[in-house]
This record gives structure tokens, sequence and C-alpha cells, in this order.
């Protein structure tokens, strides 16, 4: 189990492929999003990186997984946990990296690109938004299943987590069955359905983020699918517009679920994108 610290929290974190040995060689860090482990972000998912030439690294968040979990009254904001995310590299031994976040995850990671630019090989942000508040929002009845509170048991907690994600996932890609299999594995590494409405409230209380991205210089690659129904697709095109030289992508069929139907156009994109780095 590897871990790295930022004060005390503690983080895990677990890696793919061979460490980098020298600065110019490609590393992502993948983030996960609000009350999500990192084993979203599956083993074959990360595999399929090493296979483009990637040394992959995955970690928990703060409050979820293996990582330390907050007391209510430590408040913080995505610059701590933009701060998480450098304390990972710095444990694994990496300089420069390219940091894909997905949804909160996403928040993250602009975060990270503006507080530790040279830290940045590459940014990717899926399915995330930029905090500009004039967007839209979800429907009243997706917000509520986002912020119920959690379930008593593990098994009840599942259930639950299945008909919340039927809310934000593409109908003809969602699979009860294998979803019930993969938060079985998550509520079996950890149990602590409370974790993302803490990262909820770190959201909240930032300090607005929207303007810093204009000012960013670093290869930016804008995620988003078609059918999200959770953070709603102008968020994805709105960040990539301010955002300067951003590319963006929308993806058919995709809606709020790392699925994985939408890996190879992310991957693709992804390699081309830190690629350009290179140049």
């Amino acid at each position: 189990m590897a871990t790295a610290h930022n004060g005390d929290i503690e983080l895990y974190y677990d890696t793919f492929g061979f460490p980098v040995d020298g600065s110019d060689d490609p590393a992502i860090i993948c983030i996960p999003g609000m009350g999500s482990q990192c084993i979203i972000f599956a083993d074959a998912f990360c595999h399929a990186l090493v296979d483009r030439g990637f040394f992959v690294l995955r970690m928990d968040n703060r409050d979820v997984g293996l990582s330390t979990k907050t007391d209510a009254s430590l408040e913080y904001t995505l610059s701590d946990m933009a701060a998480d995310v450098t304390a990972v590299l710095d444990a694994a031994g990496v300089q420069k990296v390219v940091v894909l976040g997905m949804s909160l995850g996403g928040m993250v990671a602009q975060q990270t690109a503006i507080d530790h630019p040279d830290r940045l090989r590459a940014l990717v942000s899926v399915a995330s938004s930029c905090g500009d508040p004039t967007l839209p929002g979800a429907a009243p009845e997706i917000v509520a299943a986002l912020m119920k509170p959690g379930e008593a048991t593990i098994d009840a907690q599942i259930e639950s987590d299945i008909e919340s994600r039927r809310l934000w996932s593409n109908p003809d890609w969602f699979d009860a069955d294998a979803l019930r299999v993969f938060f079985a594995a998550v509520y079996e590494r950890q149990f602590d359905s409370g974790g993302g409405l803490r990262q909820y409230a770190a959201v909240m209380r930032s300090p607005a983020w929207m303007n810093a991205l204009q000012d960013l210089d670093v290869p930016t690659l804008v995620v988003h699918g078609e059918n999200d129904t959770l953070v709603l697709p102008e968020h994805g095109r709105r960040t990539a517009e301010l955002i300067p030289g951003a590319d963006y992508l929308e993806i058919d069929g995709f809606a709020h679920d790392f699925v994985y139907q939408m890996w190879p156009p992310l991957i693709e994109a992804t390699t081309a994108l830190t690629a350009r780095t290179f140049a």
C-alpha cells in the first residue's frame, strides 16, 4: 500500500507501469469524482494507458477510500485537495504529470493546474465544470439523489447507489448487475458514505476559480458527454472556452458514468494531447 502525506492527511495511491526516470517521461494521475474511490479508474483502463506509454497513478481523495477521513470541523477547499495531488506526486517521485480528473476530480485537476502549473504536463478535465454560477444545473430529482444521506448497511447503500446512478447514466449502457459487483468491491475497500458530501462542501467553500482558468498556460483537453444529466454539457463547453487553446471532445452516448464504452476516445485524445507536449 503506497501512501503520501499532506500534513496530517494520509493519501492512498497505487501505480501501473514503469516509474518515470526523467522529466520528459509521460506520467498521468487519475483523480476520482465526488465520493468515488480510485478504483472507478478500473485496472483495465489503467493498463490501457500503460499500453500507450504512460506511467499511471490513481489516488483516493481525502474523505474516501483508504485515504484519511476528516473531521467535519476541518473546512478544506479545492486548493487543499490540489495540494493532496502534489503530495502524491512527490511521494511517487514524479515532477511533471498529466492530471486527469473526473467530475469533482476535474475541478481538483483544474485547481492543481492553477495552483501548481509547474507540475503539469497537461490537463484533462472530464465531465466537470468551471465554477461558472450562470450555467444550468441538474434537475431537482438528480440533485436530491446526489445529496441524499448514506444508508446504514452496505447492501442498502449498494442498492441506493445503483438507483442514483440510473439517473445520470446512459440507459443503453446501464448494467445494474455490473454496478452491483463494482459497488460491492468499493465498500469492501472502505464503507463511509459521507465522504462525498464533505468533498462537495469543499467545492462550495472554495473561492471562485473560473477567472483563473483564463490565465492557464497548459495544454488542456476538456471531455464531456452529450447525454450528461448531472453536469450538463454546457459546463464542459464553457470550461473549454475559458482555458486558452483547450481542445474540446464531446463523446456520443457518454453520460456521467465512467463506463468502458467511453474509454477509447478518451484514451486516444489524452494520448494525442500528451504527444504534442513532446514537440
